[in-house]
Order: structure tokens, then sequence, then C-alpha cells
């Protein structure tokens, strides 16, 4: 069923960062997951994708990444297909997927410091590296390898690393995964924290979160439900 999440107010931002899906189909196997997908994110805005297990939550978010290419449709960026300015679009993008995307032989600090390096900001993100963790809860394991930590205490490693790449758009796949309670809360923190100040965030999740101060669409891949009317 086509699904086309109608444009927030936040849309109208022309001079700013917009991200837009246009008519995407998605398919695996020879099997259509989904089509004729639409969707517009700007600034402060996300976009929480769910559904169950094999109805195209990743296959969607390997496009929107440029892993994989839809069946149909296309993906632009600022106005522009993505593939066509995909050196500036991937500098703007942290994707975080299943595979925790962080070395285990070195520690969490020594990750961050890495990503930050890498990153848009350079110094502005090896000066925040200890700010990522403390938002995270991993002052105390900051030099412990990432191979000696629990699953959950590396999904959190792997999530601090956005905060110091300087990315302004997030794709996130199931980033709750092994997290306690207290853990999702600094996530849903750090959400609203990278969406408060312009940034853009795309995730997939089975779980429900509570976003109170960012402008949420839900979707599930066939229906669209705005923030607080489910």
């Amino acid at each position: 069923m086509p699904t086309h999440p109608s444009p927030s107010p936040h849309h109208t931002r022309a001079t700013q960062a917009l991200l837009e899906g246009l008519g995407l189909t998605g398919a695996r196997g020879g099997r259509t997951l989904f089509e004729e997908f639409g969707f517009r994110l700007g600034p402060g805005e996300l976009l929480q994708i769910e559904g169950p297990n094999g109805c195209g939550k990743t296959t969607l978010l390997r496009i929107l990444c440029l892993l994989a290419l839809p069946e149909a449709g296309e993906v632009r960026w600022n106005g522009m297909p993505a593939e066509e300015v995909r050196p500036d679009y991937l500098a703007q993008l942290a994707f975080l997927g299943h595979s925790p995307g962080i070395k285990a032989d070195l520690t969490p600090r020594e990750n961050l410091r890495v990503a930050a390096a890498l990153g848009t900001s350079p110094t502005h993100g090896i000066n925040g590296v200890e700010e990522a963790l403390a938002r995270l809860g991993l002052e105390a394991q900051g030099d412990t390898p990432v191979g000696e930590l629990s699953a959950g205490q590396g999904r959190r490693a792997a999530l601090a690393r956005l905060s110091v790449q300087g990315a302004r758009l997030w794709i996130l796949d199931e980033p709750l995964t092994a997290l306690d309670r207290e853990a999702k809360q600094r996530v849903e923190a750090l959400l609203e924290g990278h969406c408060g100040s312009g940034g853009m965030a795309i995730l997939s999740t089975h779980q429900s979160m509570e976003l109170r101060d960012t402008a949420v669409t839900r979707i599930q891949l066939g229906a669209t439900v705005r923030a607080g009317e489910a």
C-alpha cells in the first residue's frame, strides 16, 4: 500500500537540509516489501519506522543510506538525487545498523576519538568525547575494551559515537536493541538533543519511544501515525 506521510510545518524551511523519499519501492529475494513509499524530513524532525520482521524496515534504511538500490523511486537530498551528490550526502549521514560499527579491541573512549577525527568537525568532536560518554552512562567503562563490555554497554558505545561525528542526519536500525530501561531513556534524550539542535533522524524500532519535544512521524509501512494519535 502506498504510504505518504503528511509534511509538518517544519518542512517549510527551504534553506535548511531536506531529505526526501519519492515513490520508493523495495524488494528482497524477488518479493516486493513496500512500494511507492514517500516522505519528507526536515531539521528537528524524526521519522520512526515500525512493523513486523520481514516488512522491509532494514531494506528501506539501506536504500536511504545508498547501500542498496530501490526497485523504483528516488532518494533526494536538498532537492538533488542523493546519488548525484553522494559525497556531500554521505558526509552528513551517520548510520548505525545491527552491527555496532566499533572496534572490539579498542575502548569506548578510543572508538569515539577515532570517530570524532573522521567526522565533519574533528576538533569539536574530540572535545565532545567525554560528554558523549557521560550522556550514555559510560564514564566507568571508558577505558575498558569494547569486547569486554556487556551487549548493552557495547550498544551504548556505538550510540555515543553518533554525538561526536557531527552528522546532521542519523539513520538507526533498531537502536534500542539490548538496552535496559535506563539506557533507553538515555537514547531518547540523545535523540531529543540531536533533533532539538536542528538534526534529523530516521529509525526503525519495535519499541515505543517517549520523545515529547520532537516532531515525530510514525510509519507502519502501510499506515502513518502522527505522534500522540496512537
